[in-house]
């Protein structure tokens, strides 16, 4: 027979693959975020506009799966929108 878990135990358990759930799906958000940052560095509005798209993918879903707030992602795509605009609206 096996010993049975406490309550604690369980506990420790479901949060800490709710933990590594959460950590791989902050990991994707600013892997884009970089990516997205080295594109407008370049210079490369193509490119800048797609990883845009993919950035706010990322950050809604980790929205609707409850990672991030609603207002930390809002200011985020927020500030990122405002960088594509202010580094491209010279032409």
């Amino acid at each position: 027979m096996s010993v049975k878990k406490t309550s604690a135990e369980k506990r420790f358990a479901q949060s800490e693959v709710r933990r590594l759930r959460n950590k791989a799906i902050k990991s994707k958000c600013h892997t884009a975020v970089r990516k997205y940052v080295e594109a407008v560095q370049k210079k490369d509005e193509a490119a800048a506009a797609a990883t845009l798209k993919v950035l706010v993918k990322e950050l809604d879903t980790a929205r609707g799966k409850g990672v991030l707030t609603r207002n930390s992602v809002a200011r985020k795509k927020s500030r990122m929108t405002k960088l594509f605009n202010v580094t491209f609206a010279a032409k």
